[in-house]
């Protein structure tokens, strides 16, 4: 068999995705002027706002699909309120030009962060703000459904609450474990009734959340409690919150080994390069990893499986290179062992804010510089597109 004659189902969907916060200069959210670990502050981005055509226009043509999000702190700007009109405006021009390209939608709901409003009353800690956030997605379907395909009510919210409640590297900045407990099931129980929610209005179109999946594993004996640990709370527990959906979304990036503690390229360089790890500029690469992951989840759920994020922090590009084919043959390889994949979206379509990272961290199949934000396409992203637009892995030899 040639290299080109892998091919996926003619309704497989690949995407890029982003998500509204890394991408658009702050507004009045609970991220904002946080400084990253790489010193910028979390104010300007990537200007996305102010280049809405040209993002579009690179959008198409990475994938025919898009997995975004839109500013909730810019939307509604207090609690119930109406949608503000001019962020209406944009949103909807930016929706249109995209449909016109034959780019269709995922829209994300909520992707870690929250308006400062809404922190202010206690955020996702009070059960009672439930309602705010309800409300919000209600006006987000009404207003912009038309233009969406599948929807993500949270993302990763594995992440969400272990960053923020557990780790303390996320807003609330929190260590607490109890506090953690009580906001998982929070979003949990409003999952459920948004699914309700959408379901009501757009009946066709397939609902469903994305899950964080990683292979923790252990060096020694002393890792192996930590590992199973996390394996429990991050792969079992937390996914099982979220009962109601038409697929399984899930994002893979890694294996996280402990020998007590998390061997990552970022923290614990020397040990990556003791054990002989293959590695981005983050953290082991792993990518037979995310086959492990897709049977471990099909097996589970037997619900069709969309992977809403799979990508690699490679500044260099050479790496990006190689995983892009090497991923899309373990996916090709899982769909033929059976396995109902629908679709996979690539993080990212260009370099953002990389959360408490910063934006020296690069995911993106194009460039954004530090300072102008210009967009300039790296070798991956015509990988990438080759990739998306045929539906056939390609050689990289002959491009």
């Amino acid at each position: 068999m040639s290299k080109l004659s892998l091919s996926f189902p003619s309704d497989f969907i690949f995407g890029t995705s982003t998500a509204a916060t890394q991408i658009e200069t702050a507004f009045e959210h609970d991220w904002q002027g946080s400084t990253s670990r790489d010193g910028h502050v979390f104010e300007r981005t990537t200007d996305h706002e102010l280049r809405l055509t040209e993002d579009a226009q690179i959008i198409a043509s990475l994938a025919p699909a898009y997995r975004m999000s839109l500013s909730w702190s810019k939307l509604q700007r207090g609690p119930k309120l109406e949608l503000d009109k001019a962020a209406v405006g944009e949103y909807t021009e930016f929706l249109k030009d995209l449909q016109k390209r034959g780019v269709q939608i995922m829209m994300v709901l909520h992707h870690f962060t929250n308006p400062t409003w809404f922190t202010s009353l206690g955020g996702w800690e009070r059960e009672g703000n439930i309602e705010f956030w309800l409300d919000f997605g209600k006006k987000v379907v009404d207003t912009f459904g038309e233009y969406v395909s599948q929807w993500n009510t949270f993302n990763e919210p594995n992440v969400y609450v272990t960053n923020g409640w557990l780790t303390g590297f996320f807003p609330p900045f929190r260590t607490n474990p109890l506090k953690a407990l009580g906001v998982v099931r929070n979003l949990g129980a409003e999952h459920g009734k948004m699914y309700d929610i959408i379901k009501s209005t757009y009946p066709q179109h397939p609902v469903g959340i994305s899950h964080n999946a990683v292979i923790f594993d252990s060096e020694n004996f002393v890792g192996k409690v930590p590992a199973f640990i996390s394996d429990w709370w991050f792969m079992d527990y937390v996914p099982g919150l979220f009962k109601k959906a038409d697929f399984f979304g899930m994002s893979y990036y890694a294996r996280m080994s402990y020998d007590p503690f998390p061997i990552t390229h970022l923290d614990t360089p020397d040990k990556i390069q003791h054990y002989g790890m293959a590695h981005d500029d983050i953290w082991e690469y792993h990518p037979e990893g995310l086959r492990t992951c897709l049977d471990r989840y099909w097996k589970k759920y037997k619900k069709p499986i969309i992977i809403t994020e799979n990508g690699i922090c490679d500044e260099s590009d050479v790496l990006r290179q190689q995983a892009i084919i090497e991923y899309a043959r373990i996916v090709h390889g899982a769909i033929a062992a059976g396995i109902e994949i629908r679709g996979y979206y690539w993080w990212s379509s260009w370099d953002n804010f990389e959360w408490h990272l910063g934006p020296t961290k690069r995911f993106g199949l194009y460039e954004c510089d530090l300072v102008t934000k210009e967009r300039t396409a790296r070798a991956s992203a015509e990988i990438f597109s080759a990739l998306a637009h045929t539906k056939t892995i390609p050689d990289l030899a002959s491009m």
